[in-house]
């Protein structure tokens, strides 16, 4: 599958590198033992056992150790709520309109936080930054590379993936203490329904207006709720509560959109309705306490039940909820209370990559795809597993010094 360049060039440092003596976990096929995988300025090129090196390409040999495709992180809040920064880099949630369809969570990220070199200890090499859950409509979601670039322009994957939505106590909460709407489930309910009302209506004078050639005044919300009507972007929905979630259920048919379920604490409980319908499920974050109401009913095995039922889940930390680099860790927990260990690497590769667009660029070893490979020093799924050498489009990014006991992070010669 060849990467969207088009649409969604590489913007990242390219670099060329070969890793010989591997084990290759594809992810999305078997994996090859003393394999090699090259990676020519930027792009995977071949992978598999035998497979000649081109001249002039640095080699690096893996030891026979693993090397899987960069994690995603599928729901994030990297850089728009900054780690020890307080209310200054906390730029998560413009809770003063309960409708943020027109807010880009691009806008608010800043790539000097230091949860982006987190990420690269936790073998994340990209991540989907999400406004926060204060809205009922929150704004639109960036995918972008955790590393490379002197501003989040420069490690953007697609400048446009989603648009975050929540349901719940969160929307209820922060406009009820203002005695405003929303301040019920109907009420959060009611602004996204209207919205979505309001961009249909959008639409039609719009396209009647280009029929007629007319001018036509813009309105980015409108225009982004329209594209979420088109299909061109997802649905994030935050939703704990099996009821929350069926709201969720009933308003994606109502307007036709494609729906993915954040959270889904209590998805469990429908399992057999969300595989059915195939609405897949970002879990987590799976390393909190039951802090409200909607998460009385947390477990970590419920990741697991979902999974068993036939629905396609991915994992998330929710960063800085719980740390980014924990996002493996949480992996080998959920596979503690019954996921299955081939399933949970795939919740963290070609799982969101697929259903949020992303497919054609990450979430696997293949041919056409980023050069996004992690060398472990071990099955990643082990607590004892690290790290070892990180490479984000070809070029190497992160390594582990054993002998300093200390990660070294890299910027190329570029972002010097």
């Amino acid at each position: 599958m060849a990467p969207f360049d088009e649409q969604n060039p590489i913007r990242t440092t390219r670099g060329s590198v070969a890793i010989v003596n591997a084990r290759l976990v594809p992810v999305a096929s078997a994996p090859i033992e003393n394999g090699t995988i090259v990676v020519v300025d930027g792009v995977i090129q071949a992978l598999g056992a035998g497979i000649e090196v081109p001249d002039g390409i640095a080699v690096v040999d893996a030891g026979g150790r693993p090397v899987y495709p960069g994690f995603i992180e599928a729901h994030g809040h990297l850089g728009v709520h900054e780690e020890a920064e307080g209310w200054a880099g906390n730029d998560t949630n413009e809770m003063t309109d309960p409708n943020g369809a027109g807010l880009r969570a691009i806008d608010g990220i800043n790539i000097e936080d230091e949860g982006f070199r987190d990420a690269l200890a936790g073998g994340v090499t990209s991540a989907v930054i999400k406004p926060g859950s204060g809205n009922p409509i929150g704004g639109q979601t960036v995918a972008i590379k955790t590393w490379g670039g002197r501003t989040v322009d420069e490690q953007v994957i697609a400048d446009a993936v989603s648009v975050k939505s929540a349901l719940g106590e969160n929307p209820k909460r922060v406009y009820g203490d203002r005695k405003q709407l929303p301040s019920t489930r109907l009420g959060v309910a009611a602004v996204i329904r209207n919205a979505f009302v309001e961009a249909q209506n959008y639409r039609a004078k719009r396209d009647a207006a280009a029929a007629k050639g007319e001018p036509f005044d813009r309105d980015l919300a409108k225009e982004t709720l329209v594209r979420v009507l088109d299909g061109e972007l997802a649905w994030d929905q935050h939703t704990h509560r099996a009821d929350d979630i069926a709201t969720a259920l009933r308003l994606a048919d109502e307007f036709g959109y494609r729906l993915v379920i954040n959270h889904g604490t209590e998805g469990a409980e429908l399992a057999d309705v969300l595989a059915e319908r195939d609405v897949p499920v970002i879990f987590g974050p799976l390393f909190t306490t039951r802090s409200k109401v909607e998460l009385r009913k947390r477990a970590i095995a419920n990741l697991g039940r979902l999974a068993a039922a036939g629905v396609r889940v991915a994992i998330t930390t929710d960063h800085p909820v719980v740390p980014i680099n924990f996002l493996i860790h949480q992996a080998s927990l959920a596979v503690k209370e019954g996921l299955d260990p081939v399933t949970a690497i795939e919740a963290l590769t070609v799982n969101p990559a697929s259903f949020l667009g992303l497919r054609g660029r990450v979430g696997a070893l293949e041919p056409g795809l980023d050069g996004d490979l992690v060398i472990w020093s071990g099955d990643p799924l082990d607590v004892n597993s690290r790290a070892e050498q990180v490479f984000i489009t070809g070029t190497r990014v992160y390594s582990w010094d054993a002998a300093a006991g200390a990660a070294v992070v890299e910027r190329s010669a570029r972002f010097a």
